[in-house]
């Protein structure tokens, strides 16, 4: 009978391949071609609509000092996002989870893999925000609000670059030749083509799209590394099995033991001892045998429950979201320097939000569940390339295969959405493996997750 068994986690070597930095080093190329597109496109001449010289949308002034320029959106949106990552990169990373004896040079590691993975995340939410919003402004070619002040339209000549339909019955019930029908943009008269072309820009907001891209992707990160969620209760596999999300989780089995994980269940196992003190002091009769007999379990178990979780400091929440409130005044300043109208504003914020959620979750473990950390690096097998039948670009090819060298038996034991995740195959003959290697814990972010430990100190 053949038997299902756990594959041995796969070990890491002491120093990363080649193969898997170039990859890296790929992704960093990718995104500054990206990004120089972008730019680029910046200087294309947008689609420019009609619009009516009537539309008093249209006719603001133009600013010509603007409260966040592009230089400081820079500043913003970029450079204080890089400074503030490789603080808490270098200073707060790995914690206090790292066990005694833990080299430096692992600790140091790990703390250029948080920098590199913050700044990739960082690079990613900004320059796919940048590329969105650069071609949807040509797209689109919407007027500014301050169009008709940039346009300095020939209005003696007005009826010649109307487009659109005209309203003869209109004209003879006011007599006038011009009553707002649409024009084209080639009534305006001003030099600077620059200028003008910009005019037509209007929609999505660049500047609020920048900024939420990288301002909430920081305030995201900030969020992951100091543990500033909201208060919950995690799964009970995760909470008996709490050492996961520890900095270095083989050497602190290694040096304590697999059995002296923190476990939400022997704490409540020690609540239980003293249930007479879990007892509420609401109850009319605290003493009452029979009383204590009915609410004493319920209480113990709700004082279990509640004494796993707390809500943060206030002070790091408003640490957390102070780059939220900078990315909403710096998109609000569009408003009222007439550059945008609402719509585009909150597009724009809506872009460059989502790009953040997800850059920050492409490179980094969810924050209720990950426990400040990013995802480790690809595997050598996986640098470029996973194809199908894979689901995590983390694991080596030779876990998949079979020892005789026949093909992949794809009857397989499921311990979630795919047949990788368990990490299971079928085989006629069982690999020994010790058990304390390998822990089973659950995503709170998912229905099941299988995570490997090996037990090598120089893992990132």
């Amino acid at each position: 009978m053949p038997d299902f068994d756990m594959l041995p986690p796969r070990t890491r070597p002491k120093k990363m391949s080649v193969l898997v930095i170039l990859s890296y080093a790929f992704d960093w190329l990718i995104m500054v071609v990206v990004g120089l597109i972008g730019y680029f496109l910046g200087n294309v001449t947008p689609n420019k609509r009609p619009f009516s010289l009537l539309d008093a949308n249209i006719a603001f002034p133009v600013t010509e000092h603007e409260t966040v320029t592009s230089a400081l959106l820079l500043t913003f949106n970029a450079g204080v996002p890089i400074v503030v990552i490789l603080v808490v990169a270098l200073v707060f990373v790995p914690g206090r989870t790292v066990p005694e004896g833990t080299p430096s040079a692992l600790v140091w590691r790990r703390k250029l893999w948080e920098l590199h993975m913050g700044w990739l995340g960082l690079a990613l939410s900004l320059v796919s925000a940048w590329i969105i919003t650069q071609g949807m402004k040509n797209l689109f070619g919407k007027p500014r609000p301050d169009l008709l002040s940039r346009c300095m339209p020939d209005v003696a000549h007005v009826m010649d670059h109307i487009v659109g339909f005209v309203s003869p019955i209109l004209a003879n019930d006011t007599g006038a030749r011009y009553n707002g029908e649409l024009v084209s943009a080639s009534i305006c008269t001003n030099p600077d083509k620059s200028f003008l072309d910009d005019g037509f820009r209007s929609y999505p907001s660049g500047h609020s799209s920048s900024a939420a891209a990288g301002l909430i992707y920081l305030s995201l990160f900030l969020a992951s590394k100091f543990a500033i969620t909201f208060p919950f209760v995690p799964q009970e596999t995760l909470a008996s099995n709490s050492i996961a999300v520890t900095a270095f989780p083989s050497r602190l089995n290694r040096h304590t033991g697999a059995s002296s994980s923190l476990s939400a269940n022997t704490a409540y196992d020690g609540m239980r001892s003293h249930s007479i003190a879990a007892v509420d002091d609401d109850a009319s009769s605290p003493l009452d045998p029979a009383l204590m007999k009915q609410v004493g379990p319920h209480n113990t178990a709700v004082a279990a429950v509640r004494r796993q979780a707390a809500a943060p400091p206030v002070y790091l929440l408003l640490l957390a979201v102070l780059p939220f409130f900078l990315a909403v005044f710096i998109a609000s300043s569009r408003w009222f320097d007439f550059r945008h109208h609402g719509f585009d504003i909150l597009f724009g914020f809506l872009i460059g939000t989502i790009n953040a959620f997800f850059a920050f979750r492409y490179y980094h473990m969810p924050i209720r569940a990950g426990g400040g950390w990013a995802w480790g690096p690809r595997s050598r097998d996986k640098a470029f390339w996973a194809g199908l039948g894979s689901w995590s670009y983390a694991s080596d090819k030779r876990h998949w295969l079979r020892s005789d060298g026949g093909e992949e038996v794809p009857r397989a034991r499921m311990m979630g959405h795919d047949i990788e995740l368990g990490g299971l195959r079928e085989r006629g003959v069982s690999q020994g493996i010790n058990t304390g290697d390998v822990h089973v814990h659950h995503d709170r972010d998912e229905s099941s997750r299988t995570a490997f430990e090996p037990q090598n100190p120089e893992r990132i």
